[in-house]
């Protein structure tokens, strides 16, 4: 039997202004790369680095990682933190908080769209903000932080990155799910019927990413996506809670 060569594509070469750039974002996601081209790496998205006859490496295995890691990290603090909380309570918990909505918040505040390596065609139709583009470049930043820094370095990031989150966790105002939440409101009326939609599944098997519509009444309201359907749904749950408000 003979043995099959995988080759690793190439790394996006770095130009003197993309170092700069990538310089000035270490210093705002504070965390010293020994090797920033792994941080290249990161926002270097699919479209880009498969456009025309370019093919070099791009973000989706580092993202794969990432997001390992930060359902670890998140786990951790959340398994330290709260011991009066049951296994179903800190599922529900880490699901409430590590989700497409704060994720993608968080890469737009580190400017992370304007930073990305787009293919033409991405780029134009609005990939910069797209909320799933900017989660899986945020996730693919904490596996190029683990694996540049190791374990502890990436759970100290993870953490402060979503201290916040945390916090309002403590405060008790995260710790009932968005959907659990959105089925009270609903059912205030007996009448009313609530249920989720799948609305596409997109990806390799092993990364597929779920796009879920919460409907009311057989109408639409919020969408949300995510790796699992669970997530997915807990983020339609919760466009819908911020579309409705308390005058449901």
């Amino acid at each position: 039997m003979t043995e099959e060569n995988f080759e690793t594509p190439p790394e996006p070469v770095l130009t003197a202004p993309r170092r700069r750039q990538l310089m000035q974002l270490e210093k705002e996601l504070g965390v010293n790369f020994n090797n920033i081209e792994l941080l290249n790496l990161a926002l270097t998205h699919t479209s880009y680095a498969n456009e025309g006859h370019r093919k070099i490496g791009h973000n989706e295995r580092l993202e794969f990682l990432g997001d390992a890691v930060l359902e670890l990290a998140s786990s951790t603090y959340l398994f330290n933190k709260f011991p009066n909380l049951t296994e179903g309570e800190l599922t529900k918990t880490r699901a409430a908080i590590v989700c497409q909505p704060t994720l993608a918040k968080l890469a737009r505040k580190l400017d992370l769209g304007k930073m990305l390596l787009l293919g033409r065609g991405e780029d134009v139709s609005g990939g910069r903000e797209r909320d799933s583009n900017l989660e899986d470049t945020f996730e693919a930043v904490i596996g190029a932080i683990y694996l540049d820094g190791g374990w502890e370095v990436a759970r100290d990031y993870v953490q402060r990155q979503l201290a916040p989150e945390f916090e309002k966790v403590k405060a008790g105002a995260a710790q009932k799910d968005y959907k659990t939440f959105l089925q009270e409101i609903v059912q205030r009326d007996p009448l009313r019927k609530i249920s989720y939609v799948e609305l596409s599944v997109s990806g390799p098997d092993h990364m597929k990413t779920f796009e879920y519509a919460a409907e009311i009444d057989g109408k639409i309201y919020g969408k949300g996506t995510g790796r699992s359907k669970k997530i997915a749904e807990q983020a339609a749950a919760k466009e819908t809670l911020e579309m409705i408000g308390e005058n449901f």
